[in-house]
């Protein structure tokens, strides 16, 4: 990646106790970027962009997220993209439309992308792991269920150690007011 470039992604995060209990299981399988994910439905996925391009790409982002509302998620049961993906997730239950338009708009924008596969919202809780391990995440968590209100999605960056962390959150129905000429310089250095 270019000194002037960064990897970023969106998504919705799963809430608490949720979010955690998905992460500690997944890394109870082995997976070993359990801890540098979040857990999450992603609208965009990791994509590189470049530095300048964020202020943006964020303002088209809170455009976005002011023009959507609020939904009910619901997370019921397992399955996989195997043999064609490395995956096991937890299903989406109810939201999925809802995120499958909420994807079409973020990709949209200034960072249109291109997907590798046809959308499908999910919640990763094996990836790339022995099958023994991918097979035993989808029989231990083929009764998990979890439903919240899904409120906006953040904007996330993927570190020089493959961590991912939040930039910021994008609040459904609430659009941010223009930057004043004497925050810009300070606001400016990434969105």
């Amino acid at each position: 990646m270019a000194a002037d470039s960064t990897t970023i992604g969106v998504s919705i995060a799963v809430p608490e106790p949720y979010g955690r209990l998905l992460q500690e299981r997944r890394a109870g399988f082995g997976d070993p970027a359990a801890y540098a994910i979040p857990t999450h439905i992603t609208l965009l996925p990791p994509t590189e962009v470049a530095i300048a391009e964020l202020p943006q790409f964020g303002l088209h982002l809170s455009r976005t997220a002011a023009r959507s509302r609020s939904f009910v998620m619901r997370l019921d049961g397992t399955d996989t993209f195997r043999p064609l993906s490395p995956v096991v997730y937890v299903r989406v239950a109810d939201g999925a439309a809802a995120c499958a338009e909420l994807q079409e708009a973020v990709r949209s924008g200034p960072v249109a992308r291109e997907l590798q596969f046809p959308y499908h919202p999910h919640v990763t809780v094996a990836h790339g792991i022995a099958e023994e391990a991918m097979d035993r995440a989808q029989a231990e968590l083929s009764g998990f269920e979890a439903a919240w209100t899904a409120a906006g999605f953040a904007l996330y960056e993927q570190g020089s150690d493959a961590v991912w962390r939040k930039l910021r959150d994008y609040p459904f129905g609430a659009e941010d007011r223009p930057v004043l000429p004497h925050q810009q310089i300070r606001a400016a250095s990434r969105l």
